[in-house]
């Protein structure tokens, strides 16, 4: 039993409540030995290309800050940035991007980098494993910055410890390694030699023990066998949640442009299965750039065998194929259209594969509210990576019917369908319409269509709870009975943000038209979300679910 569910069950005996596990972390395998960490993962990329550069030295500071903020969001793990030090620098003004320092031209593993100190990463980690949320790093096995001087890391030349070091016929084929090169065989580390591999489990090993790691995002794995990556999990961190990267720059494109649903998945089904981690679904993403909204259905996510969905680790962009804020817009080397991302996130936050959310999209520019809607869908319908899906023809755009653990839904981007129960059987009440109807979301059992004007979907609730004197580090947050309040669960409680009446908090929250919902105010420490300061005493609140309701607690 997690942490987070532990503090929900005794929480439910003192109250009393019923405990209940909706949001509980189960950790595992997939059925076919994948490491998804139980398939319900929600993941935000904790950083976007130009970090380095607007927060310099402060970036591990604002994640610690912001930690439960991101539980708050509903995200149940964050992808960090490399943890590996790098100060390097180079500009491309042809390209329009500059850089250097991001970690993906490291030297050595020592912690002290452009994001932060050694003590102020671990107090990061700490904090966000803290607040319910794993703590997943990038990672950069293949290639380092060789030339870079007075590195702790330094393997001597001509010994096999580099690519140079072999006989190297051409970009996809050599003697001693078993991948593609990157920047060139002198930066290319030969990750086959013994020593080599062992440098890397070991320092796996390490962002373990002593940097809170509950998996990895490998960085190029073109680089490296994906058996390689296959042994260094089992070695280091064998139930831990793994993704890989498996891109092609856009002028590879010819050799693995789109040629129908099989070859463009099979390549990277294909490393999942030789490596047992999750891959970034990049048949969903050449589709989205590529293709029209009904060709979503092509990603890996969305394939009739469940087999390959839970391993699709779907996105939008990410600090590589999209723009970042601040200097030049970053990299921006595949983003998609602004006018497909709202229908982007819509679809994988509600359809199989497990999704990532992007840094800048989240918390700069202005899709936050819009993105916390839809992982509350998700949470509520139990949609996992493995969910069963299906996709319906004779209707523009796209239509799918999800089914969840708990609910089903139904969706339509850009469609003409007029209604849910044309497509799937069952009672609908609408969860989402957005985007002047471009973007419609349905689900079962969250209220009916009885002609009240009632129709279940998520209204804005207003909340306030009176006399939450706190303490440095602490806030008053909302927890109740439904998903959207954690399910009792205050590891998953909802923080109010307006203190301009303090000790008044107050805020606005989502919750489903229809339903009586009992809730409770607490005091928790931002720090640690299993540690309630006070529960408001007595009996609890209530609300009956309609737009413009309010509802009040006090301690």
């Amino acid at each position: 039993m997690s942490r987070s569910l532990r503090a929900a069950c005794l929480a439910a005996i003192l109250l009393p409540l019923t405990c209940q596990t909706a949001l509980a972390d189960v950790a595992g395998n997939s059925p076919n030995d994948v490491r998804y960490h139980g398939g319900d993962e929600i993941i935000l990329q904790g950083f976007h290309w130009n970090v380095v550069r607007e927060a310099p030295n402060d970036w591990y500071n604002i994640l610690r800050d912001k930690a439960s903020t991101v539980s708050a969001d509903g995200f149940s793990a964050i992808w960090m940035p490399v943890p590996w030090r790098d100060f390097s620098s180079w500009s491309d003004p042809a390209k329009g991007t500059s850089g250097g320092g991001e970690g993906y031209f490291w030297h050595d593993f020592n912690k002290n980098g452009r994001y932060g100190s050694d003590a102020q990463l671990k107090q990061a980690a700490a904090a966000l494993n803290g607040a319910g949320v794993k703590v997943l790093y990038d990672v950069v096995p293949n290639h380092m910055n060789r030339g870079y001087p007075d590195k702790e890391i330094n393997f001597p030349a001509g010994q096999g410890y580099w690519r140079n070091d072999c006989a190297d016929p051409g970009n996809y084929a050599n003697d001693c390694d078993d991948g593609d090169r990157f920047i060139g065989g002198e930066s290319d580390l030969n990750t086959g030699h013994p020593d080599v591999f062992a440098l890397f489990r070991n320092e796996f090993g390490n962002l373990r023990g002593n940097y809170g790691a509950g998996g990895f995002r490998f960085d190029f794995v073109r680089g490296y066998a994906p058996e390689r990556v296959d042994s260094w999990m089992a070695a280091a961190h064998d139930d831990a949640f793994c993704v890989g990267e498996l891109w092609k720059s856009p002028s590879e494109y010819q050799s693995w442009q789109w040629q129908n649903t099989a070859t463009w998945q099979e390549v990277i089904k294909d490393w999942s299965d030789r490596s047992d981690c999750t891959v970034f679904d990049f048949a969903l993403k050449e589709r989205m750039q590529n293709g029209s909204i009904a060709d979503w259905r092509y990603g890996l996510n969305g394939n009739p065998d469940p087999r390959w969905r839970e391993v699709a680790v779907t996105f939008v962009d990410n600090h590589d194929t999209g723009y970042s804020p601040g200097q030049n817009g970053g990299q921006h080397h595949w983003p998609l259209q602004d006018g497909l991302i709202r229908q982007a996130y819509a679809y994988i936050l509600t359809t199989p594969g497990t999704p990532v959310v992007y840094w800048a999209h989240m918390y700069d520019w202005g899709y936050g509210d819009f993105i916390r809607q839809l992982i509350q869908i998700r949470r509520t319908a139990g949609v996992r990576a493995d969910s069963p899906i299906s996709f319906h023809t004779g209707y523009s755009g796209l239509v799918a019917t999800i089914s969840g653990t708990s609910q089903t839904l139904v969706i339509a981007l850009n469609s003409n369908l007029g209604n849910p129960s044309q497509v799937a059987s069952g009672t609908f009440s609408e969860a989402m319409n957005a985007s002047s109807g471009a973007i419609r979301v349905w689900r079962t059992g969250a209220g009916s269509n009885d002609g009240s004007g009632d129709t279940g979907g998520l209204v804005q609730v207003g909340f306030t709870c009176n006399n939450g004197v706190t303490q440095p580090g602490d806030s008053v947050y909302a927890v109740g009975g439904v998903a959207e309040l954690g399910n009792w669960s205050p590891a998953s409680a909802v923080r109010l943000t307006d203190t301009s009446a303090y000790p008044t908090w107050k805020g606005s929250i989502g919750l489903p038209a229809g339903q009586t919902v009992e809730w409770k105010c607490i005091i928790r420490n931002e720090a640690d979300a299993s540690a309630v300061r006070q529960w408001q005493p007595g009996g609890n609140n209530s609300v009956q679910v309609a737009a413009g309701a309010s509802t009040s607690g006090a301690f």
